[in-house]
């Protein structure tokens, strides 16, 4: 194969596999869910409704100024890695050094106002 052709092949290839694999692999989780289920309930087992529930709700714990913050400094950590890399590649290429920090800045900013949301909903009450 191509070499020029192999690594973006590569690169979206390793994308995709990032995007459906945690996918599939809650499918297959649901699927054994699901069939330890309907063995139960063909064996006549009550089942309790709090499985039920389990089931059927939304499984992301709710929003809070704790996860926000959190949030935050990871995205904010990423944007530091950024930088980092620019500074670290700049001293075999001059130039690369603000290419790399506009790409540290959309980071920066993302973990920068889940950091003022953090802020902000300190004092609320949901």
């Amino acid at each position: 194969m191509n070499p020029e052709i192999f690594i973006p092949i590569t690169f979206f290839a390793m994308v995709a596999a990032i995007v459906i694999v945690p996918g599939y692999f809650k499918s297959q989780e649901r699927g054994r869910l699901q069939d330890t289920l309907r063995a139960a309930i063909e064996k006549g087992a009550p089942i309790p409704p709090e499985v039920i529930t389990a089931l059927t709700s939304d499984v992301k714990p709710p929003p809070s100024p704790y996860r926000d913050l959190r949030t935050g400094l990871i995205w904010l950590g990423i944007a530091v890695g950024f930088a980092g890399l620019g500074f670290a590649v700049s001293f075999d290429e001059p130039d690369a050094l603000m290419p790399m920090l506009g790409v540290a800045s959309f980071p920066a900013f993302i973990g920068l106002a889940f950091v003022l949301i953090s802020a902000i909903g300190r004092g609320k009450k949901a």
